[in-house]
């Protein structure tokens, strides 16, 4: 098992027990305890969970958003290829605003050095796309949330409103046909449903267990969706009933 591969197990299990000794870890994962207590230094520094002596406790709540830094190590060649697949759909000369997220930060290095203007809604972003001369870069006021440095509250929504997108592409933490696209943090929901009526196009980006998640806040109903892109191993059954809403979903 990879180290990434790891800390995420570990991260998973000590999340639904609460709390759990290096021992049990060991015996979970197959890693010696010396290696289990280098991963539970290296998830606390990230904010995932408390070190206890011979243990440790979980940060993060049922139905809490797992930290930016933890994210952005899960999935990765998965991102890229949605990345790819979003950058093709996107013609030279188009206004995009981008999303905050992992995913959707990837999508910015695909984008870096394409005749595009573009409005991240993440620092993580705007600082990716900085300084490529063919790209036009439209920096939104707001709030950024701490570790995520996505940009929220009234600035930011007003930012939005003030102009008109060809595409938005759209984050998500959870996204069925039955609940539509959903989010962690209520303000965070408040900035993508402006990013979405600013756009005359929505293109949602999704690993494919988001596709079986809903989160607590609702953004807008699947139909509000013009396409979806996920990956291949995303659940055939909810594909088809993205698809019945009216959702083109790719599959990359």
């Amino acid at each position: 098992m990879g180290s990434t591969d790891r800390l995420r197990q570990i991260t998973e299990a000590v999340r639904e027990a609460g709390r759990m000794g290096v021992a049990e870890l060991a015996g979970l994962t197959g890693a010696s305890e010396m290696t289990i207590r280098r991963d539970l230094e290296v998830l606390a520094d990230q904010g995932v969970l408390e070190r206890y002596r011979g243990g440790a406790r979980s940060l993060v709540l049922r139905g809490e958003e797992p930290p930016f830094a933890l994210r952005a190590q899960e999935g990765v060649e998965a991102k890229r290829r949605i990345a790819a697949e979003v950058a093709g759909l996107i013609a030279d000369g188009e206004s995009v605003v981008l999303d905050s997220g992992t995913t959707c930060l990837e999508v910015a290095r695909a984008l870096a050095h394409r005749r595009l203007t573009v409005m991240p809604l993440s620092l993580h972003a705007v600082n990716t796309l900085t300084g490529t001369p063919q790209l036009t870069l439209l920096v939104p006021g707001g709030r950024p949330r701490p570790g995520e440095l996505a940009l929220t509250g009234p600035l930011t929504e007003a930012s939005l409103a003030a102009l008109r997108f060809d595409t938005a592409v759209i984050g998500c933490c959870g996204l069925t046909a039955t609940d539509g696209l959903t989010a962690y943090d209520l303000e965070d929901a408040a900035v993508k449903r402006a990013a979405i009526a600013s756009a005359r196009r929505v293109l949602a980006v999704a690993e494919s267990a988001k596709l079986t998640r809903t989160a607590l806040a609702f953004v807008a109903p699947a139909s509000a969706l013009h396409a979806v892109v996920t990956d291949e191993a995303a659940p055939g059954d909810e594909a088809d009933a993205l698809a019945a809403a009216g959702v083109t979903v790719r599959k990359v």
